[in-house]
């Protein structure tokens, strides 16, 4: 491990930091309407994306810097279990095919801007709404802070901040800066901005990939010695715990826990407000289809990082550091074996990698507050000023909650209640996506559901515990019937959806007030936006 600040990587950082900072204010202007004043211009840039932009924008808001650095940290921990990712973001694309173009079209029929729009609009219930709204912030909260983690980490190890100075406020200086500079260019470009730097984002990531899965294994003598170095090294019992670290691997007895983490996640990936976000600002439905089927390629991109994982544990990285902490494994791995001026371009598309997906991730966070609960509870007659105005506020609000996260956790606790805001946003799935379709579930029935899916999640995560954790050191349970580990994600919707099938019987019966639906069938087919075809405005679709 290195010493010291690595000034050549440094400046490489640097430089671009400065680039797209320049683009997330220069991208105020960029397709900038006569009255930017709406959310639907600040916070869905207009809902004017095409395909090419949506796909830049997705791929920049689902694989974050926290998938750069936590997937391989994962792998590089643990082994095999670590690419659960890789399958679960294979499974996702045919899940959403299915379900999103219906959001889309009848977001944009009625002017939706968040999931709590639609689920107030086709239950008639606030109250459903407000419980989903509250959900995605919470659950977003805790992903935020992890893109600032993924700052922190680079900056670590150029050697500037986190542990390479005693002065609290020195380490944490270049992180404030970056927080800063993120909060201003978001407030005054809204989504536009993480969409124009995307395109740096994700070139610079598709380049550092592609030299890495070729160079590095070169440097440290080809795949087949990797993998025999990291088959030894994880199979290797401890002498702490007098277990094994993990497997090269998955073995029978993890199957349920690795199936059902990438089941579950796969569901759970298009909940999250931001996923939500990007999409609505399509252009049309045509762009959300197009989208489904060529986003598969950061797939690919996805399990060659993960493969990062075994080189770091091959070139021995935080070998006999005691306490390492494995985050740090892959910018480590880039510091040891790239020269100072690509690991400096490798340290940018992480750096960069962070900034897009907290910027969206805010804004949406905001966007459910002002619409879901600013909105519907505080202020029913602001005008749309109003609303882009109080959006832009609680979207700081956001970050410095997720900056305050940041630094008053420990890292690896931060991870470890980012899944926990998985098993969360797990539970407004069957709000969400069987609305879509259909009316069946009652909306008192769907909410006690929701609270029985969010209770028992949460209580099953505080009960797990980890080697430096007592709590929430986990996200994996026993399987009550099965006696095998699952993702606890799973059973918690498993009980909601059993919770809301048993209630919406019950109250159907009772003949309960089913409240009113402002949606119609042809809503979830209109293809308002594509070519040819004559688009309802906006200002009619209320």
């Amino acid at each position: 491990m290195k010493h010291g600040i690595n000034g050549v990587a440094l400046a490489v950082f640097v430089v671009f930091f400065v680039l797209v900072s320049v683009l997330g204010f220069l991208a105020a202007r960029w397709r900038r309407a006569a009255n930017a004043e709406t959310l639907d211009e600040w916070g869905l840039g207009g809902r004017s994306f095409g395909t090419w932009i949506s796909w830049f924008l997705l791929g920049g808001d689902l694989y974050t810097a926290y998938t750069f650095v936590a997937v391989p940290a994962a792998v590089y921990a643990a082994g095999a279990s670590g690419f659960f990712a890789v399958p679960y973001t294979i499974l996702v694309y045919p899940l959403i095919f299915c379900f999103l173009p219906r959001l889309w079209s009848v977001a944009h029929r009625h002017g939706y801007v968040t999931t709590s729009d639609f689920v107030r609009g086709r239950y008639g219930s606030k109250g459903l709404s407000l419980a989903v709204a509250l959900t995605g912030i919470l659950a977003t909260m805790p992903y935020v802070a992890l893109q600032l983690v993924g700052i922190q980490a680079v900056l670590d190890v150029i050697g500037i901040g986190g542990s390479a100075s005693s002065n609290a406020f020195v380490k944490d200086l270049p992180l404030l800066i970056a927080f800063a500079v993120l909060a201003a260019y978001t407030y005054s470009s809204g989504l536009r901005a993480p969409a124009l730097i995307a395109f740096v984002k994700d070139t610079l990531i598709y380049i550092v990939i592609a030299v890495a899965i070729i160079y590095i294994p070169i440097r440290l003598g080809g795949f087949a010695h990797i993998f025999h170095i990291s088959e030894q090294a994880l199979t290797k019992v401890s002498p702490a715990t007098g277990k094994p670290r993990g497997e090269l691997v998955s073995s029978a007895k993890n199957q349920w826990a690795y199936g059902t983490l990438a089941l579950g996640s796969a569901m759970a990936l298009f909940m999250y407000p931001h996923s939500v976000t990007a999409t609505l600002s399509g252009r049309s439905r045509a762009v959300v289809r197009r989208n489904t089927i060529i986003l598969p390629l950061y797939s690919l991109m996805l399990g060659l990082l993960a493969l990062l994982g075994f080189m770091a544990i091959a070139d021995g990285v935080g070998k006999g550091i005691k306490g390492y902490n494995s985050q740090l494994a892959i910018p480590q791995l880039f510091d040891n074996l790239f020269p100072s001026w690509f690991a400096g371009v490798a340290f940018a598309a992480i750096g960069i990698g962070a900034l897009v997906p907290a910027a969206i991730m805010s804004i949406a966070a905001a966007n459910l507050f002002t619409r879901n609960i600013y909105k519907d509870f505080l202020r029913p007659d602001a005008t749309p000023e109003q609303e882009t105005r109080v959006s832009k506020l609680a979207s700081l609000v956001v970050k410095v909650g997720a900056l305050v996260f940041v630094l008053t956790m420990d890292q690896s606790a931060a991870i470890n209640f980012q899944l926990l805001g998985g098993i969360w946003i797990l539970q407004t799935f069957p709000a969400l996506v069987t609305g879509l379709y259909t009316r069946w579930f009652h909306r008192w029935a769907l909410l006690a559901g929701w609270a029985v899916g969010m209770v028992y999640g949460t209580w099953a995560a505080w009960t797990v515990a980890s080697p430096t954790q007592a709590h929430f050191g986990g996200s994996s349970k026993l399987i009550p019937g099965i006696g095998k580990l699952g993702y606890i994600g799973v059973t918690a919707i498993v009980l909601n959806i059993a919770v809301a099938v048993v209630l919406t019987l019950v109250l159907q019966a009772a003949k309960a007030p089913a409240g009113t639906d402002e949606t119609t069938r042809t809503d979830y087919t209109a293809e308002a936006g594509e070519e040819g075809v004559e688009e309802l405005p906006l200002a009619e679709a209320h």
